[in-house]
């Protein structure tokens, strides 16, 4: 997949579904271009719990079928575990 791009994430919006209501929807915003992508959990690739702060950076690919939207989401900035452990 050559259409990679590296993006910030600039929002979080509750959307009310999950197993609690509380899961939301991502905006990323294109480094290059500065077009906002949306995208859910369900995009984040990674292992374990899936989330992002505002303000990570991203890479991501913009999906083919649904303009707007972020698909194969990966954090490039990993939190510092003593922010959780220490």
């Amino acid at each position: 997949m050559s259409d990679a791009r590296h993006g910030v994430i600039v929002d979080r919006r509750p959307s009310g579904g999950g197993p609690t209501g509380a899961a939301g929807a991502y905006v990323v915003q294109d480094e290059e271009d500065g077009h906002h992508y949306f995208f859910d959990y369900t995009q984040i690739v990674t292992e374990g719990f899936r989330t992002i702060r505002t303000g990570e950076r991203v890479r991501f690919h913009p999906a083919a079928d649904s303009p707007g939207r972020a698909e194969f989401v990966i954090r490039l900035d990993q939190p510092d575990p003593a922010e959780y452990y220490g």
